[in-house]
């Protein structure tokens, strides 16, 4: 891949012109007072369509404590919450 070296200031008076040689598949690399600090590059291409679906089909493993009761999450659901009522004037 070929790659050139430009000064911000050369980059940013002639942008599209460094735009349409990163599309043809240069790389810019931007300078500041000749010292490298950017990349400019293309991007891959982004796939079209739908990807798809179960590609992940057996990476991910569900255990059964998986599918256990959370007691810290149910414990604010109780009537032990001091927050928690039944009627329609919650404490605050």
């Amino acid at each position: 891949m070929k790659q050139s070296r430009v000064n911000v200031s050369e980059a940013k008076a002639h942008l599209s012109r460094y735009a349409a040689r990163v599309k043809n598949g240069e790389r810019i690399i931007l300078c500041e007072r000749n010292v490298p600090f950017a990349e400019i590059r293309p991007l891959h291409p982004t796939p079209v369509g739908r990807r798809p679906f179960g590609l992940a089909e057996g990476e991910i493993e569900l255990t059964d404590a998986f599918f256990d009761a959370d007691n810290t999450l149910a414990g604010l659901f109780t009537s032990d919450d001091p927050l928690y009522t039944t009627d329609d004037n919650p404490k605050s």
